[in-house]
């Protein structure tokens, strides 16, 4: 694996910890006359990169390098379960035309589908709803149930998955979000979803335990 290449701010901020530390995350904004959330996504990298440790209530401080090994430990510990976001859902029988409507007042980009058991049946994404409105169809008399994709061509994750898991399913797969499921007898019961954001923030969370 190639090595992480800094930015010339995060060089910045690695000299002031070393000079300075331990140091809060206040502090170091003060120093480069930056907001304390600005800052928050390079001290996510530089303390998930191991350069730096955080504790709480005393500040960052230069650790040097950790190893890769250390590194992959800390990010297979994220979980699913810690980070999953309430799905949105729509039954069966909704219209193309309402699940439009549904999707523009939730701000998502996708929705799951499910019968009457909360059971997973399908996935309708923008593109799902924008090719099928393409034309003279009436919307108003077109359930989604079919137009959306169906298993076995939806990928899914379940609580206890890492993170990295949910990550590289979404990359593989090119879609935004995916669906948390339990594996029932009779069908995929949806629990929760894990997004591109949710597992951005995850990430950031690393550095971010407590606000230093």
């Amino acid at each position: 694996m190639s090595p992480i290449e800094l930015n010339k701010r995060q060089d910045k901020i690695l000299q002031i910890v070393k000079e300075n530390g331990p140091i809060t995350g206040e502090q170091i904004a003060e120093r480069l006359n930056l907001t304390r959330a600005t800052l928050r996504p390079d001290l996510a990298i530089l303390t998930m990169a191991g350069f730096l440790d955080a504790r709480p209530r005393v500040g960052y401080f230069y650790s040097g390098k950790k190893t890769m090994a250390s590194v992959t430990e800390s990010m297979l510990n994220l979980k699913v379960k810690d980070f999953q976001s309430v799905p949105v859902v729509v039954s069966e029988n909704m219209t193309v035309y309402d699940a439009i409507v549904h999707m523009f007042l939730e701000d998502v980009g996708t929705l799951f589908v499910v019968d009457q058991k909360s059971f997973l049946q399908g996935v309708l994404s923008r593109k799902d709803l924008l090719r099928t409105s393409i034309g003279t169809q009436n919307l108003s008399q077109i359930p989604v149930h079919i137009i959306m994709t169906r298993m076995p061509n939806i990928v899914f994750c379940k609580k206890t998955d890492s993170l990295i898991v949910a990550a590289k399913k979404l990359i593989d797969r090119q879609v935004d979000s995916l669906p948390v499921v339990n594996e029932k007898e009779d069908g995929f019961e949806i629990v929760g979803r894990i997004t591109k954001t949710n597992i951005t923030k995850a990430f950031i969370s690393l550095a971010e335990t407590h606000d230093l």
